[in-house]
């Protein structure tokens, strides 16, 4: 009789399964990775507007709580596209709460997730450079 070499089907069969479940395993991690990586993106920018506030704050001097009189991104030296990235855009952030009484800058910046981000809806910067995520 004559030998054959090569795999019987419930080998490949078991080999295809084994792949199946390391796939579902590895898609979600991955999934959350992508989404960490666009944030990064927004995290990024919003440092940049917590460092030009404390400029503009510096500038400014002592000016108490701003209120409804935020400061605008024009006001704080961006132009048109400084703030446009691959996953976020202008219209992404907000800046609130912004005060400054001897010496101490409170602020608070948000940024919301853009269409295609299924991580936290939003993220905030504050003062001290404490992020939260809301999901």
């Amino acid at each position: 009789m004559e030998s054959r070499k090569g795999f019987t089907l419930s080998e490949l069969m078991v080999v295809i399964l084994i792949i199946g479940i390391l796939a579902a395993a590895v898609v979600p991690i991955y999934r959350g990775r992508i989404d960490s990586a666009k944030w990064s993106e927004g995290k990024t920018a919003m440092g940049t507007i917590a460092e030009s506030l404390r400029m503009y704050a510096a500038e400014k001097g002592e000016g108490g709580n701003y209120g409804n009189n935020l400061p605008t991104f024009l006001e704080l030296g961006f132009t048109a596209g400084d703030l446009q990235g691959v996953y976020f855009d202008v219209s992404n952030y907000e800046v609130g709460k912004v005060s400054y009484k001897k010496d101490k800058l409170k602020s608070k910046i948000k940024a919301t997730a853009p269409a295609g981000i299924t991580g936290p809806s939003e993220i905030t910067l504050n003062e001290n450079g404490d992020w939260k995520e809301k999901k």
